[in-house]
């Protein structure tokens, strides 16, 4: 049947100006533009006084196994969002060699989760993709491959640097997945493997990348005290292997790095200038999310979490560990150092034991333990297995602002899928901007946002017939109220749902009605390889 919305202000995704008038979809695509009457074929939704935009677009997501376990993904709906990019940080679902999965599976739980419900044997990016397909997801999933996952398949999870045999089966695993529909290459390069690799084996799986025209897309070495250089790597990853550079969460970490964002910004200038093609995503809050297992050295990740628990039981190795976070190690970025014990809080954990940790900063849990803070954190770790999410506050309200402007930039979630007080970006930073910094700050206007929203991340990684309001695109659409679209969650009370949004049509079919969610799951699985317009 076809679908016609009437009275809504058209905000397209191209960054001009907004305009009246009416959206005619059918059979999933926008079949036609601008005064268009209503006729017995058609259901009709009267959208006056809302802006009708395209779905935004995550580039940013850890949906990968919640999306088999809860398909619709609401808390990403519910916000307006109706396409993710999972296979994020380098750490993510696939490929998974079958002698790893119980590590992995353990590694990955803080911050992708774990369950019993799925089985894990599926093996590539591939046979992955097709368990989601047959999940039915409530919107469109996008996956990039994971570094980490590559250099598991290709060596192992030890601390060293690939063999030449090593590296050229990491080019042929990266070509396998970009063959299987990856959009790009993913890393997270304070994550274990992914640290342990260097820039040659980067450009080298890059090159592969670039050849398809994907993305890399980097959680960088540093976003604190190191960020210069590492941002010099990436652009360096960049020029020598000519692929897209992407950088996550674009930030910079701590207060005494703050000095630092003017030269940041200065770098980006500069890797476009080389005629490097560069881009990144942010999400609208001075904190992050990630697992809490980074507060550790580099040391104690050496060869998979088996080992880290082990390492925690040594009272001796414990030492080291306070003395290595108190002293610092070059190049490492020091979560306690840039954030503090008492900025760092604990978001989930698995077991109902330790639910009464969940909300506490690390002072706090240590005071909750009746131990040092230091003792009560990796006894936590430890119980958990590593499977502790945790919020940690490191910035500042004005750098998120001037990041924002910039013409690299699009919005992103990173919202992590968790139990407990996650991260509130999970249910809200796609209406905190519209809300927040269009509506009250004016840091942005509507345009401009729903444009780094939509066609912005579109371009970036290729995604065609979606991103904007056109005839023939597909019938990806966020219906809101610029008068009354905010985030309501709070770090507090994170778990809410925000206002604003009136209708979430994917695929043609709506999802969201009139704030509430319908049940109909239209989603697809986006292959690179495989794009219908």
């Amino acid at each position: 049947m076809k679908k016609l919305l009437m009275g809504g202000t058209i905000v397209d995704g191209s960054g001009n100006t907004g305009y009246r008038g009416n959206v005619l979809l059918e059979d999933g695509k926008i079949a036609a533009l601008g005064n268009i009457q209503p006729s017995g074929d058609m259901e009709v939704l009267d959208v006056s006084g809302l802006v009708v935009a395209p779905g935004f677009i995550d580039t940013h997501s850890h949906s990968d196994l919640d999306v088999l376990l809860h398909p619709q993904v609401i808390p990403k709906v519910m916000q307006g969002i109706t396409t993710e990019i999972l296979g994020q940080d380098g750490i993510s679902m696939a490929p998974l060699p079958r002698q790893y999965i119980s590590s992995w599976r353990k590694n990955l739980a803080g911050l992708d989760g774990d369950s019993d419900e799925i089985s894990w044997e599926y093996g590539d990016t591939d046979h992955y993709l097709n368990l989601v397909e047959k999940a039915r997801p409530g919107i469109n999933e996008c996956y990039l491959v994971p570094h980490g996952n590559i250099r598991m398949e290709a060596m192992g999870l030890d601390n060293r640097l690939p063999t030449e045999d090593e590296r050229k089966k990491m080019c042929d695993i990266t070509r396998r997945e970009m063959e299987a529909g990856a959009w790009g290459l993913s890393t997270g390069l304070i994550y274990m493997p992914c640290a342990y690799g260097d820039s040659d084996e980067l450009v080298a799986m890059s090159k592969v990348v670039a050849e398809y025209d994907g993305c890399f897309v980097v959680h960088q070495r540093s976003e604190a005290d190191a960020i210069l250089d590492s941002m010099e790597e990436v652009i360096r990853i960049g020029r020598e292997s000519g692929v897209r550079i992407h950088w996550s969460h674009f930030k910079v970490c701590g207060k005494k790095n703050w000095d630092k964002v003017e030269k940041v910004m200065e770098l980006l200038e500069k890797a476009k200038a080389e005629g490097i093609r560069v881009s990144f995503d942010q999400y609208p809050y001075i904190a992050g999310s990630t697992m809490l297992g980074v507060i550790l050295p580099p040391w104690v990740h050496n060869g998979g979490t088996n080992k880290v628990l082990e390492r925690l039981k040594d009272p001796s190795l414990r030492e080291k560990m306070v003395y290595d976070i108190k002293h610092g190690i070059p190049g490492w970025d020091n979560f306690v150092d840039f954030a503090g014990l008492d900025r760092i809080f604990v978001a989930s954990v698995k077991n109902h034991k330790n639910e009464d940790a969940v909300g506490l900063n690390l002072i706090e849990l240590g005071r909750l333990r009746g131990k040092d803070a230091y003792e009560a954190a990796f006894d936590l770790l430890y119980e958990e297995e590593n499977a502790v999410g945790m919020v940690d506050f490191y910035g500042q309200e004005e750098h998120v602002q001037r990041f924002m402007k910039l013409p690299e930039m699009n919005c992103c979630t990173d919202g992590l899928l968790c139990p407990g007080k996650p991260h509130p970006r999970l249910y809200g930073a796609f209406p905190r901007i519209l809300g927040k910094y269009v509506r009250e700050d004016k840091v942005l206007t509507l345009e401009e946002a729903v444009y780094k929203m939509t066609k912005k991340p579109a371009m970036t990684f290729g995604l065609k017939g979606r991103g904007e309001i056109k005839e023939n695109y597909c019938a990806d659409l966020t219906v809101f109220d610029p008068k009354t679209i905010r985030d309501t969650g709070t770090f507090e009370d994170p778990v809410q749902f925000p206002d604003g949004i009136a209708y979430v049509i994917v695929n043609g079919v709506t999802t969201i009605d009139r704030g509430r969610h319908t049940e109909r799951r239209a989603g697809k699985v986006l292959r690179k390889n495989r794009q219908e317009a």
